[in-house]
């Protein structure tokens, strides 16, 4: 399996689909009014309403007075004018999950696919200000065309797309089979942006693949937390461990994430009871999640492998399993996805506002976003490792495994 070509991140989080699927149930209803609204009412609407809120607004509606009256090109265009306030007041944030999405933009990030999932097969993260390209998927359109990790798209078919929002950028990437795509990308250690022409496909994004290695090591890679996650993973057990394999090793390296309970899902397998999360809202309370019971791997020796792209439900289900001392991770420091976002549809037609109302943390109470999971071994995979055949993290996977089975410390 192309493991390199998966391997150098820079978010994630999420799959194509999952950037739908991750945020599933969490749509609630907002009560801003609307922009129009705003926009026309006197400076002292907010005073007349809260003082306080007033004097803090007020320079913000001297400005709005100063260039009504001053501003050479006339009339403004007082909706922009707001929208582009609320862009600003989120990015005021200093968090690049939450977002603001004008009604344009809205529409398009949230029109469902149609007819299936025709692309070019790659995980990308849609978090940042422009569409990064995680790893093409293994066998896909966007591998034969020589898509890489790390590759920012800056254009599509000849058009600019550098400002906008990368959800809708990934929006255009979709389409029919069979039909061509030119992305425009900027690549790390190439000077100049690059076009590659790539032909859209049907995509079957893959759950998990699972075999005995030599030395009678059961294999398992996780591509995704999907739905059906923790049932593919247990049929997968299944399989397994009627072989009495000596360990299992899970790869978890460039899972994006996914759905939150397929991460408790997949957890319960390898931990019976006790805490796998711990939930850490704004105002300092805290939830936490236990194992679901009925492990069917609870004592079998685990390694788990992990990268700069495990992200998400990835560093809960690696979290726990390094906090709770049930396995050893073996890779590189993860992407460090641990936060909770609402999406918030404005009245009236004016978009919506994607805002993060909670953080994930281990059992032990550690901190994963814009931190990630330090392996409890390090071990590098680069391009030399590749070309080479070489997977070096696999290797010291099984170097563990191993040691452990003959009762080596």
């Amino acid at each position: 399996m192309n493991k390199f070509l998966r391997n150098l991140i820079t978010f994630f989080v999420a799959v194509t689909l999952l950037t739908a699927t991750f945020y599933a149930g969490l749509w609630v209803g907002g009560n801003f009014g609307s922009l129009t609204n705003i926009a026309n009412t006197p400076s002292n609407y907010l005073t007349s309403s809260d003082p306080a809120l007033g004097e803090l607004f007020t320079p913000f509606f001297q400005v709005w007075d100063i260039i009504h009256e001053q501003y050479v090109d006339q009339p403004l265009d007082d909706v922009t004018l707001m929208q582009s306030a609320i862009g600003g007041l989120m990015g005021g944030l200093g968090d690049q999950h939450s977002s603001y999405m004008d009604p344009e933009t809205y529409r398009q990030a949230s029109a469902p696919l149609q007819g299936g999932y025709t692309g070019i097969g790659a995980w990308v993260d849609t978090s940042g200000e422009n569409l990064v390209i995680i790893a093409p998927m293994p066998d896909s359109p966007a591998e034969a065309a020589g898509i890489l990790a790390g590759d920012i798209v800056i254009g599509i078919d000849g058009k600019d797309v550098t400002g906008t929002a990368p959800d809708v950028v990934l929006q255009s990437i979709l389409g029919p089979a069979d039909t061509v795509v030119t992305l425009t990308i900027t690549r790390e250690g190439v000077e100049q942006p690059l076009d590659i022409s790539i032909t859209r496909a049907e995509i079957q994004i893959p759950v998990v693949e699972y075999q005995m290695l030599d030395s009678n090591i059961a294999y398992i890679d996780l591509y995704q937390f999907s739905v059906n996650a923790g049932e593919e993973v247990r049929k997968a057990l299944d399989e397994l461990l009627p072989q009495n394999p000596v360990g299992i090793i899970l790869d978890l390296r460039n899972n994006s994430g996914g759905y939150l309970d397929a991460a408790f899902d997949v957890t319960s397998l390898f931990i019976e009871d006790g805490p796998i999360m711990v939930e850490e809202y704004g105002d300092g309370t805290t939830h936490t999640y236990n194992a679901l019971g009925g492990a069917i791997a609870p004592d079998i020796p685990l390694v788990v492998l992990v990268n700069e792209g495990s992200a998400s439900a990835s560093e809960i289900t690696a979290g726990a399993i390094q906090d709770r001392s049930r396995g050893t991770l073996v890779g590189m420091t993860t992407y460090g996805k641990g936060s909770v976002q609402n999406w918030i549809e404005l009245e009236g037609d004016n978009g919506a506002i994607r805002v993060t109302v909670a953080r994930w943390l281990t059992p032990d109470s550690r901190q994963i976003n814009n931190v990630g999971l330090t392996p409890d071994v390090q071990v590098d995979y680069t391009q030399e490792d590749f070309d080479a055949g070489l997977d070096p993290q696999l290797d010291k996977a099984v170097e563990i495994m191993l040691a452990t089975a003959n009762g080596a410390s």
